[in-house]
């Protein structure tokens, strides 16, 4: 398990001392360009997009590979046509040395196109750890799914769990991101209540446009009322300029407690700002100090 705080409050150093990030397939050239302003070793997701194809997939791990930091490639259950694609996939990931970790989604897509209905599938399949995965991230929805019912969410991931533990995978959890800390504390309370011990990192969209911040929020079903957004620090009618996630994740950090808590870091959604997301936490981790 990731390190815990031995204290209420944790230092904001500290939570943001191992933070990670999510990238496209053709995001290569921002990856390459934001390269300097990443920590090495830094887990780096690469998305599962309908519109994205093995090898663009691959590529994109083997070139974070390269980087000097962590693949972590999504894996979208539903996407996934057969059996065979999966260990396709899993192979050639494999041979570009960016297996160990991934992030299993049950994906978009209402009906499976193959034999994965969830995520759940995939990890019960035993392909996983076949092709050197060791490590498996698993989703979280603090503010709930627009598609899924909370007793649903909660019996997946407390299925997902035990199916790892049973698996011999080390886990954790990553969730959507969201703009108010208040759902976010609920729900970790809820996780650990039900004893559910994996790490979690919790989802923060990086720095934004408003207007391309609140089109994410939308198409996620992530909650932006007036009253959340200005907590947040922008206003929902007034979509000129862009929005940092400063407020929200200094919020986060005063009242995280390790004892309720357990293990916490930060995940940023970088919407495409590789090196937009990774210079702002460079310079908020430099003016905590």
């Amino acid at each position: 398990m990731e390190a815990v705080h031995p204290e209420p409050g944790a230092a904001l150093h500290d939570v943001l001392q191992d933070f990670s990030l999510e990238m496209t397939g053709k995001d290569v050239p921002r990856l390459q360009e934001a390269r300097a302003a990443i920590p090495p070793g830094t887990r780096i997701n690469v998305t599962y997009l309908a519109n994205e194809d093995l090898q663009m997939r691959v590529a994109a791990a083997e070139a974070v590979r390269d980087c000097g930091f962590v693949p972590v490639p999504h894996i979208s259950a539903r996407r996934l046509e057969s059996a065979q694609e999966l260990q396709t996939f899993l192979e050639a990931l494999q041979r570009a040395g960016a297996s160990s970790d991934v992030f299993v989604v049950g994906g978009d897509p209402p009906t499976p196109a193959g034999p994965y209905e969830d995520s759940l599938a995939v990890i019960r399949s035993g392909l996983l750890q076949q092709h050197g995965v060791r490590h498996v991230s698993v989703s979280g929805y603090p503010e709930g799914h627009p598609d899924i019912t909370d007793p649903v969410l909660w019996q997946a991931i407390e299925a997902k769990a035990a199916a790892l533990r049973e698996q011999g995978l080390r886990g954790s959890v990553t969730t959507q991101f969201g703009f108010d800390v208040d759902p976010v504390f609920t729900w970790l309370e809820e996780v650990r209540a039900r004893g559910i011990d994996l790490p979690v990192r919790i989802g923060v969209p990086g720095p934004a446009g408003i207007r391309r911040l609140l089109g994410y929020a939308q198409r996620f079903g992530v909650g932006t009322s007036a009253g959340i957004a200005k907590k947040y620090g922008f206003s929902i009618t007034n979509l000129v300029g862009t929005a940092g996630p400063a407020t929200f994740v200094r919020t986060l950090t005063e009242r995280y407690d390790p004892q309720r808590h357990g293990g916490l870091r930060l995940h940023f959604y970088t919407f495409g700002g590789l090196k937009a997301t990774s210079e702002w936490i460079g310079e908020f981790r430099g003016e905590r100090q």
